[in-house]
């Protein structure tokens, strides 16, 4: 079984992600999905980060029974940690998503809707040795705002994967598990790789998995 922690508070967000997630993951893989107990409906904020870290390592006693575990916002709130107090791999929304994204020593960019997160998104690249990394280009409007409205999301999000590609990217990291449905909306229509973070995430969590098994 994987665990799908949702670092937010967001139980129709939880839903979403888990529904893509098994799509990704395919017949015979269990996922299950868990909800963070506290922090923001929304993490748009370092400070909303840090909580949701905190939220997510109060979940570790109910990840024992899990085969690995999936962290499943783009800041990879409390991945270290969990880590550090379970025996199954912990993979991070961000690490996957770049890593898929640099493949063949192509530069990306991240595109997401806070701003506010930048700083931490271009320290998780360097920390993960991604030099091809461009930088992050976000949405102009309130996160809040544009994540109610599903049209207005995916249009934004488009419009900013374009400046992206004026600026040299040649595959895009769209930079957020809310976010999951609306890169899957726009990948069809991106002129370059656009990853979707949360079935890449997916995928690596099972190649640790098989890698697990053999040892």
């Amino acid at each position: 079984m994987i665990a799908l922690i949702n670092p937010n508070t967001s139980e129709a967000t939880t839903a979403s992600m888990l529904r893509i997630a098994k799509e990704a993951a395919g017949p015979g893989i269990r996922i299950e999905g868990l909800t963070a107990p506290f922090g923001a409906p929304l993490i748009t904020t370092p400070a909303a980060l840090t909580r949701a870290a905190e939220a997510v390592v109060a979940l570790a006693p109910q990840l024992r029974a899990a085969r690995a575990v999936l962290v499943a916002a783009f800041g990879d709130p409390g991945v270290l940690a969990l880590r550090d107090l379970l025996a199954v791999p912990v993979t991070g929304l961000a690490e996957a998503g770049m890593r898929e994204a640099a493949q063949g020593g192509r530069r990306f960019a991240v595109v997401t809707t806070t701003p506010d997160l930048r700083d931490g998104i271009a320290a998780m690249a360097e920390a993960h040795g991604h030099d091809r990394f461009l930088g992050t280009w976000t949405t102009p409007d309130d996160p809040v705002a544009l994540a109610s409205n599903d049209a207005a999301l995916a249009t934004a999000l488009a419009a900013a994967c374009a400046r992206a590609v004026d600026a040299g990217a040649e595959a895009i990291v769209i930079g957020g598990g809310p976010l999951a449905e609306a890169a899957r909306t726009i990948a069809p229509t991106s002129p370059v790789s656009l990853i979707e973070p949360l079935p890449a995430a997916i995928r690596l969590s099972l190649v640790r998995c098989k890698e697990r098994s053999k040892i």
